[in-house]
């Protein structure tokens, strides 16, 4: 991370493989914050809990749900989330329950409370069931954009304070 983010919000979406929801999350967040011309306020990144899927790209179903909506993901790669990326975002920001206990483990805990599911901040709190195994991409995207404008809104009123 440059200096030039230093006085940004930093995000980091995290699921199982880093090749399906986190990556929807990374850049669909990324793009609704490009639309509303805050893309330099944010530092956004995913991560996976495991080493499944280290190096590999973004799934190709999810890669064409993006496309759909007119959003590259062009050149993303699978990381491992690392205990040390607890002192570098300020929001981590996990998909469904099983990833934020293992997003704890990892990180050692989370003492700062720097540690979220996504949907819980919307309107309806649940967890975002992996399309890997459900093949539902649809649901998936619907469902990560519906936390994406959450959270958004969540930042926005925490800004207006």
């Amino acid at each position: 991370m440059t200096k030039q983010y230093q006085n940004s919000i930093k995000v980091l979406f995290v699921c199982l493989g880093n090749i399906c929801r986190s990556p929807l999350a990374e850049y669909i967040f990324r793009d609704m914050v490009t639309k509303q011309g805050r893309g330099a306020d944010f530092y956004i990144a995913s991560a996976a809990t495991s080493t499944e899927e280290i190096g590999n790209p973004v799934y190709p179903p999810a890669r064409r749900k993006l496309q759909e909506h007119g959003i590259s993901c062009d050149g993303k790669r699978a990381v491992q989330l690392k205990k040390s990326d607890y002192g570098k975002y300020d929001y981590l920001l996990g998909m469904e329950e099983r990833n934020i206990i293992n997003m704890k483990r990892i990180l050692g805990g989370d003492p700062d409370g720097k540690v979220f599911r996504l949907l819980d901040f919307s309107d309806r709190p649940r967890n975002i069931s992996d399309p890997w195994y459900t093949g539902d991409f649809d649901t998936a995207y619907e469902d990560i954009r519906e936390g994406c404008e959450a959270f958004l809104d969540f930042l926005n009123e925490r800004k207006e304070r």
